[in-house]
């Protein structure tokens, strides 16, 4: 049915490696190989094969996927499976509470088929304290290194792999400051994207933190033996020129993560009762 969304488009998206299309009200890119890998894909043959638990969400008022094609996803699947109907929501789930409500039932649905944490480990659901906006307290879930991350509206864990001695139940550290530097990053590039009217589909932020010796890096004013160096790769999908990428790549230096991490940070750490 996939194919069919976009019939009309199929030979300029030939012709051209590319085409704008409208889906369930909103405009995509597609392009040539999302059209060749479709010719090439039996998604039937592949629901059979799954072996995996699977949700199917429909809503009868669907306009782009009939309710004959989740019939046909469901037969095809093996148990377990489950399917809910979704009433008066669209295709894209555009209003906000048809979104919420998905996301509650799935979340509901998919704790029966994993693994869930000690509520010892991860903390309570609703933290025992009450935190001021910008704060962030770190507390110990076990004698190890399995940590609960709270702040004014999220509740979040840390931890580091089995390898290292943790259970690998969140990111580690590090993780969390180049996740920090990465969605910085992104949220910079997009603000700077819509207020130009640059076309830029999607953007992804690729980081890796590592330790060079100070002789391989030019830029650096320390002369220490190591210091610290984090690679971070940007991915624009989209129409932009030549131009226009080289001063997105300037602007992502801009963003305030980034300049925190390269000015000099002062830390002052005191005890509390």
């Amino acid at each position: 049915h996939v194919k069919g969304l976009f019939v009309d488009a199929q030979q300029e998206i030939l012709k051209n490696d590319t085409a704008r299309v409208q889906l369930g009200g909103r405009d995509f890119t597609i392009k040539k190989q999302f059209v060749e890998d479709l010719e090439n894909y039996n998604s039937l043959e592949h629901i059979q094969q799954l072996n995996k638990a699977l949700l199917i969400f429909h809503s009868p008022l669907d306009q782009v996927v009939s309710i004959d094609e989740a019939a046909r996803i469901y037969g095809a699947a093996k148990h377990p499976k489950s399917f809910i109907s979704l009433g008066r929501a669209d295709h894209l789930l555009s209003r906000s509470g048809d979104a919420q409500y998905v996301a509650t039932v799935l979340s509901a649905w998919a704790s029966l088929y994993l693994d869930e944490l000690d509520s010892q480990d991860v903390g309570s659901e609703t933290p025992d304290i009450t935190i001021k906006e910008g704060v962030v307290v770190v507390r110990e879930c076990d004698k190890k290194f399995t940590r609960e991350i709270i702040t004014a509206s999220h509740h979040l864990i840390s931890d580091e792999p089995v390898r290292m001695g943790g259970a690998d139940k969140g990111a580690n550290p590090y993780e969390l400051l180049l996740a920090a530097l990465g969605s910085c990053t992104s949220m910079t590039l997009r603000m700077y994207a819509n207020h130009k009217k640059i076309d830029v589909e999607s953007i992804e932020v690729e980081l890796q933190h590592s330790r060079v010796h100070a002789n391989d890096c030019a830029a650096c004013e320390k002369q220490e033996a190591q210091v610290d160096k984090i690679t971070r790769t940007i991915k624009l999908t989209g129409e932009l020129d030549d131009q226009q990428r080289k001063r997105m790549l300037e602007i992502a230096s801009r963003c305030p993560v980034h300049k925190t991490l390269e000015n000099q940070i002062l830390i002052e750490t005191r005890q509390t009762d």
